[in-house]
């Protein structure tokens, strides 16, 4: 029998969202800041993309080794972590060190990375009612796409006022702020009883589908984020480069484009999970995802041939509401195959497969776009990293066929 329980506090959903959302906040402030340092810094575009190259990396190993290490560290452990390696990342930008110190500062940033899913998927499994579980992880997912938000809108300003080092200063201490409440109010938050995991049920009429493995769902999903999350990083980290040299807009305006990238996939991923929760498998929700990210990819490559800037803003509204939402789908399918006591580890393979497209995308997309091809050679990568999403979500959504035992 399920264990039902009232509504959780929100103040533990702003816990998950806050620890999902602080780590990226680096790396989203520097691409947003991109124009900016390079100058300063003297480097290449493909060198700026080895920033978030370093950071992803480091990230992708870290969910891929520290799996285990997260199963057996309790949540207070891991949340400190989080928070107090981001606000390392960030004090470490600060420090005007040039670009080999800012290396070392993505990399830590990549580090915190390592344990923001596992810990927040296992906590909504262990201290939240499971009406509302996969609900919550949309919301919680959108931290990701709330850091993008703030870090391109508010880094560009503190930029100009204060320089680059100066608004990852002030990133280190909201930081540090958030690592102390969250640490003392997550024990606030008792464990549910436990529970047995319920069977499917299966509608009156419906015909059964064969349920795939643990370790397959595992293997597919992290597959899945790392194709996708190579074309994802790769317009994160040069979406407002491409606004201020392709379109000519100023670097405000540029922070600007992924600031409206984040905050429709804020609402994006609170949907997605919404859809999620009412029973909408993943493999068909993966598909659709993919066939709009693919769109918004060709969108970018048309607006830099044409110079129209409604093209752009197109083909960041369908890049938000499409790529940015896949990992809430990708969570959203661990909660419901996997036990919370493996959940760090599961979580961990899946986020390393994710972080792993990461750490190619910005590298691969700087390459491009440093040679002849320029923009057009990215894009067209982009929309071809999403046509083979489209591909695997395909196979995914054929392989659920019915099953062929009748009751």
């Amino acid at each position: 029998m399920e264990t039902r329980a009232g509504r959780p506090p929100l103040s533990l959903l702003a816990i998950l969202l806050a620890a999902v959302g602080i780590a990226p906040l680096l790396t989203y402030g520097l691409s947003a800041t991109s124009d900016l340092i390079i100058s300063d810094l003297g480097i290449s575009t493909a060198q700026f993309g080895l920033l978030a190259t370093m950071c992803f990396a480091c990230a992708a190993i870290g969910n891929a080794v520290f799996g285990r290490f997260a199963d057996r560290q309790p949540d207070r452990t891991l949340l400190l972590l989080v928070f107090g390696l981001a606000a390392l990342g960030l004090l470490l930008a600060a420090i005007p060190g040039g670009y080999v110190l800012l290396l070392a500062a993505s990399a830590v940033a990549g580090i915190a990375q390592s344990f923001p899913n596992g810990v927040t998927n296992r906590i909504l499994a262990e201290r939240v009612p499971a009406d509302y579980r996969i609900g919550w992880i949309g919301v919680k997912q959108s931290g990701v796409q709330a850091s993008q938000l703030v870090a391109s809108l508010g880094f560009p300003v503190l930029a100009a006022w204060i320089g680059w080092h100066g608004a990852s200063a002030i990133g280190a201490v909201v930081a540090a702020v958030l690592a102390v409440l969250a640490v003392r109010a997550i024990s606030t938050f008792p464990l549910l009883p436990a529970e047995p995991r319920p069977a499917q049920p299966v509608a009156a009429g419906a015909t059964a589908v064969q349920a795939p493995s643990t370790r397959f769902v595992i293997v597919a999903l992290a597959v899945f984020g790392f194709v996708n999350g190579m074309g994802v990083q790769a317009t994160n980290v040069y979406l407002p480069l491409f606004a201020v040299r392709e379109l000519g807009f100023s670097l405000v305006l540029g922070g600007l484009t992924a600031a409206v990238a984040g905050a429709i996939g804020v609402s994006a991923r609170v949907g997605w999970g919404r859809m999620m929760s009412r029973g909408v498998a993943a493999p068909k929700l993966l598909l659709l995802l993919a066939i709009m990210a693919t769109c918004g990819a060709v969108a970018f490559l048309a607006a830099g041939a044409t110079g129209y800037a409604a093209l752009l803003w197109l083909a960041v509204a369908l890049h938000g509401s499409s790529a940015l939402g896949v990992s809430v789908v990708l969570m959203a399918g661990l909660l419901r195959s996997v036990p919370a006591g493996s959940m760090g580890s599961a979580t961990g393979w899946v986020s390393a497969g994710q972080f792993g497209g990461f750490t190619i995308g910005p590298l691969a997309m700087g390459a491009l776009i440093g040679s002849p091809g320029g923009f057009a050679a990215g894009w067209t990568a982009v929309a071809l990293t999403y046509l083979t999403c489209v591909a695997l979500a395909l196979y995914l959504v054929l392989r659920r066929r019915p099953s062929t035992s009748r009751n």
